[in-house]
């Protein structure tokens, strides 16, 4: 029988064998173990040897007869990792998650970048993975957006052979750092894309259908496709009793609030957001719980409560400012500046804005630095200064045509024909009129295509 077995064992488990012999030397010299006492009753001392010398490939079986014998995991002696490697690793892939809710992203990209080397270094594939996707969002939530596209790029390509659904986080985070770039279209397509993909293939997983609607109500926001929007937020709220994770859930509620406050539906948009806030303070996710407090600044904003407005954003730019998240807090002060000018806090509102300008960029928050140039056009327009207000709503009309902000656009198109047509420039006001109709043109239809299919399941 021992020797049947002998000659058997040549097609055996994956691995190299040398490595597998080396480690089984090395376990039984070490506690002292013959050949023959690790190999009976099922092997010879001679097979032993030849495992040893690295001249055969163990079956699965000689691998677990020889781990229980040598006192090991099978995983440790085949692989050569740590037993509860991966174990360990995945409860430190959490803790970075918390550190990065909790506390600073540098903090929390140092963790990852830790974990991604042990991960790498010892093979663990889907800790590996996990570990990118963490260092995209802390990459984000600095605002270093070319970082965070090639995380999640990377990401992507490591879980290349998984199902949609487990890809679903890294194509969310590429279209949130391109949305961030101001590339709305591109943001709408990746994530159309997807979720298409996700409603023809039989793989209509509710969380991650939930995740890739939700993303998508920005940029619909962004680029004026309200109706699109609307109609994403109401397909993730169908899902949502479907989903059981917490933070999906609040993030879905923050997200529809905008669709409502751009109904003029604002009690329904406090309420929900409020219901969005509870969850984060619960999760103790500091970043996403100061976003409730900056879309709650802008619900005030927008029933004229300035006071309420302040305290809102104020405390929104705190929490962000506190996590040293940058890119955001420019975003939410772009927010503040408004209420201060309205407030008529306007040379507090200026020295901001002009200290935004140096953060934000074409390629790094565009549609907020075009709504920082709008806001100093305006401010310059009520102090006289036309020459001035006129290059900042020239300079905002750059940066949202660049973005596709077709709500925004149009909007500033209306200010530069106003400004213009004051000073005697009829034609030119009149051009600049025509270039905000022309934006107004229905954008849920005419510049982006049909809209995703609905899942089955709603």
């Amino acid at each position: 029988m021992d020797e049947k077995r002998t000659a058997s064992e040549g097609a055996g488990a994956g691995g190299d064998p040398g490595a597998v012999g080396r480690r089984v030397q090395r376990l039984r010299t070490e506690r002292g173990l013959t050949q023959r006492q690790l190999a009976e009753p099922a092997y010879t001392p001679a097979y032993i040897s030849t495992l040893e010398a690295g001249r055969v490939r163990p079956s699965e079986a000689a691998v677990r007869h020889l781990a229980e014998r040598l006192g090991v995991s099978y995983e440790e002696l085949a692989t050569g990792r740590p037993a509860h490697l991966a174990t360990g690793l995945r409860l430190r892939l959490v803790e970075a998650q918390r550190t990065l809710a909790t506390g600073a992203a540098e903090d929390a990209a140092t963790a990852y970048a830790g974990l991604l080397a042990e991960a790498v270094r010892h093979g663990l594939p889907d800790e590996h993975a996990e570990a990118v996707l963490g260092l995209g969002h802390c990459a984000l939530e600095t605002g270093d957006l070319p970082a965070a596209r090639e995380h999640f790029e990377a990401a992507e390509k490591l879980l290349a052979c998984a199902p949609l659904p487990r890809r679903a986080p890294a194509v969310r985070g590429r279209a949130v750092a391109h949305l961030l770039a101001g590339e709305l279209r591109y943001a709408c397509y990746l994530l159309e894309s997807a979720i298409d993909e996700l409603n023809t293939s039989g793989l209509q997983d509710p969380g991650a259908l939930l995740l890739l609607y939700t993303a998508a109500i920005a940029p619909y926001m962004d680029m004026g496709a309200h109706a699109r929007a609307a109609q994403a937020g109401e397909l993730a709220l169908a899902l949502a009793p479907q989903v059981s994770d917490p933070e999906l859930v609040a993030g879905l509620h923050r997200s529809v609030a905008r669709t409502l406050i751009a109904a003029g539906r604002t009690a329904e948009a406090d309420a929900s957001l409020a219901r969005a806030a509870e969850i984060y303070q619960q999760l103790q996710i500091r970043t996403e719980l100061a976003h409730c407090h900056w879309m709650r600044g802008y619900v005030h904003a927008q029933d004229g409560d300035l006071s309420g407005a302040e305290t809102e954003l104020r405390a929104a730019r705190d929490m962000l400012a506190s996590k040293r998240a940058a890119l955001y807090t420019s975003q939410v002060e772009v927010e503040l500046a408004d209420v201060l000018r309205r407030r008529g806090k306007t040379t507090e509102a200026r020295e901001l804005l002009h200290r935004l300008l140096g953060e934000l960029h074409p390629d790094r928050g565009s549609v907020h630095a075009g709504g920082a140039h709008r806001l100093l056009g305006l401010i310059h327009e009520e102090a006289g200064e036309l020459d001035s207000a006129e290059e900042h709503y020239v300079t905002a009309l750059a940066l949202l045509e660049r973005a596709g902000a077709a709500g925004d656009l149009a909007d500033i198109c209306r200010l530069l024909g106003d400004l213009l047509r004051r000073v005697g420039r009829t034609e030119a006001a009149m051009d600049a009129y025509r270039t905000g109709l022309g934006h107004r043109a229905s954008p849920g239809s005419t510049t982006l295509g049909p809209a995703p299919i609905r899942p089955p399941t709603a």
